[in-house]
């Protein structure tokens, strides 16, 4: 791809919330949106912001304002979707701070400047938006965590688990956590499994970097790394058919391997984090 390809991000911030995305980072989304050496020219990501529990709570105003503000210092513009309550006719309250038609909008106004659009969310009344997009000559890319439509998925020209993106969702007990070296963790697929031998390999992506099409770890400009796995350190709940679908996502630890130098082997294998079963 081209060094001035313009792009253009576009998080709906609460879809990726209660979708599995809390504590998203928004310096590394930054960065994987300009992994081909892109120019970023537009980063939008549209919150909600609760007024009235906000003057009830101050603490969560606080803290609202100073993650705003963090947000905005990594170069993002913030949309601010004030939360709205609606009482029915049995009393029952529910809250709405919808900002899809702010982000359609948006992102078709200022298409005719992009080149590539990454959309993060996982809501699929974005479909029509994705089409007109690519009709413009934009290329679309998608980021969703889990309860990501299956249609939005097919329509984009390329969707990434945010699950996969290294440090783009921190692992909360593992602080200080250095993605993909010894000792780390690390979420990644199964692209390989030997029943009746006990064990396959995995696949992760060791660090933010061009051609994240090059799935192959044996190629030289792929941004992946292959790591043995011994049944042993499957833990129970991950059955053989979740292992061989490639749409779960596992979490694991890496070591060196005692048998081949430089080579990684995988320990404590589990379901990720959000991994629909």
């Amino acid at each position: 791809m081209s060094a001035c390809l313009r792009v253009g991000v576009f998080v709906d911030a609460e879809n990726v919330r209660f979708n599995g995305g809390y504590q998203m980072r928004y310096d590394v989304l930054r960065r994987f949106a300009a992994r081909e050496g892109g120019a970023i020219q537009r980063l939008n990501t549209y919150m909600a912001f609760d007024v009235e529990r906000a003057r009830e709570d101050t603490d969560y105003a606080k803290k609202a304002r100073a993650y705003q503000q963090m947000v905005r210092d990594f170069g993002w513009k913030i949309t601010v979707k004030h939360v709205r309550r609606y009482t029915d006719e049995a009393g029952n309250v529910t809250t709405k701070a919808n900002a899809d038609l702010d982000m359609a909008v948006d992102a078709m106004l200022q298409a005719g400047k992009l080149e590539q659009v990454l959309l993060v969310t996982g809501d699929g009344d974005f479909l029509q938006v994705v089409s007109a997009l690519q009709n413009t000559g934009c290329r679309v890319e998608l980021i969703g965590f889990k309860n990501v439509s299956r249609q939005l998925q097919q329509t984009v020209d390329a969707y990434f688990s945010g699950y996969m993106i290294p440090d783009l969702l921190p692992i909360s007990y593992e602080p200080r956590n250095e993605w993909g070296k010894p000792g780390s963790c690390v979420r990644g697929v199964c692209t390989k499994w030997f029943p009746d031998k006990g064990y396959g390999f995995l696949r992760f992506m060791n660090g933010i970097a061009p051609n994240v099409w090059v799935t192959d770890p044996r190629e030289p400009d792929s941004p992946y790394t292959s790591v043995f796995c011994h049944a042993n350190e499957v833990a129970d709940d991950v059955s053989e058919e979740l292992l061989m679908n490639r749409e779960t996502v596992l979490e694991f630890y890496l070591n060196e391997s005692e048998q081949k130098d430089n080579g990684l082997v995988a320990n404590n294998v589990r379901l990720a984090f959000g991994v629909n079963r």
